[in-house]
């Protein structure tokens, strides 16, 4: 049997423009875009394993990315990679 939720007043809700914490939230990914990819499990758990202590492993994977972008010598090689991630690391 299926149970109906109560029914909820939001007349009195605020925009999320209108409160400070997640305006600056909304602001900080306009020009991000949410997309599904499919990484190989130990790929992601590498990344995640970087970011153990603190930070994002989706950041890193952006950056790394980004990096690969700007580089000279494009297409990433491992050991591109390799440096572009210790600076990050390092660097956070």
């Amino acid at each position: 049997m299926k149970t109906e939720m109560p029914e909820r007043d939001f007349s009195a809700g605020k925009r999320a423009r209108q409160v400070p914490q997640l305006a600056r939230l909304q602001k900080e990914n306009e020009s991000k875009e949410r997309i599904t990819i499919r990484l190989d499990a130990d790929v992601l758990a590498w990344f995640r394993a970087q970011v153990r202590g603190g930070g994002n492993y989706q950041t890193l994977i952006n950056d790394t990315l980004r990096a690969a972008m700007k580089a000279d010598d494009a297409p990433l090689t491992v050991g591109k990679l390799r440096e572009v991630l210790r600076q990050e690391l390092h660097a956070a």
